[in-house]
């Protein structure tokens, strides 16, 4: 490993929709305060730390009488940002990760290259599930909305397919949990790897 600097990251967004205060570390043991004040998102973010190894503050408040939307949104994009930031240089790292994770009859799989590179393929949630309104302020279609916010700020390819499911919160908290688990191996610092993990020498 060629970078022994620490990654972490703090940021403060603020907008005349929501103010954001982010911060991470990447080397973390999955610590957590979240309060967005959108409880399931909440919960969404819990589980990514926990599950990613990833140490993270949030907190945040927005125009949530009008729709969670605003801030879901903006706290997903300063998640991104804060990982771009906290990855530095990218040297030493694993760079790729995949995981197959259930939750009772639900199944995700996701799988992340931190490549640079912004991409979102995502798939497998049953028809309609954009519509479900989860926890009372979360609707079914922020579940990619986020990913793709997090996985564009961050410069991360991400695929999430969503396998098998029934229960609206079971399948959004199975493909979190996946895309925590393919993170943390994507992020690790590999013993192994010397540099940029990249033939082009750069991330």
């Amino acid at each position: 490993m060629t970078d022994t600097a620490p990654r972490t990251a703090s940021i403060r967004r603020a907008t005349s929709e929501s103010t954001v205060e982010l911060e991470l570390d990447l080397d973390g043991t999955g610590q957590s305060r979240i309060d967005t004040s959108v409880p399931f998102f909440d919960h969404l973010l819990t589980a990514f730390a926990k599950h990613s190894l990833t140490d993270l503050t949030v907190r945040a408040s927005g125009d949530t009488p009008i729709d969670a939307h605003h801030t879901v949104e903006d706290v997903a994009i300063v998640l991104g940002q804060a990982i771009r930031q906290a990855l530095g240089d990218k040297s030493g790292i694993s760079r790729y990760g995949d995981a197959l994770v259930p939750l009772d009859e639900a199944l995700a799989q996701a799988v992340v290259d931190i490549s640079g590179r912004p991409y979102l393929v995502h798939s497998g949630e049953p028809a309609g599930y954009e519509f479900h309104l989860i926890g009372g302020h979360f609707t079914g279609s922020l579940v990619r909305h986020t990913f793709e916010a997090i996985a564009f700020n961050a410069g991360l390819t991400v695929h999430v397919t969503v396998l098998g499911g029934r229960d609206p919160h079971h399948i959004a908290e199975a493909e979190y949990k996946a895309f925590a688990r393919a993170f943390r191996q994507a992020k690790a610092l590999d013993p192994l790897v010397t540099g940029i993990p990249s033939t082009k020498g750069a991330l």
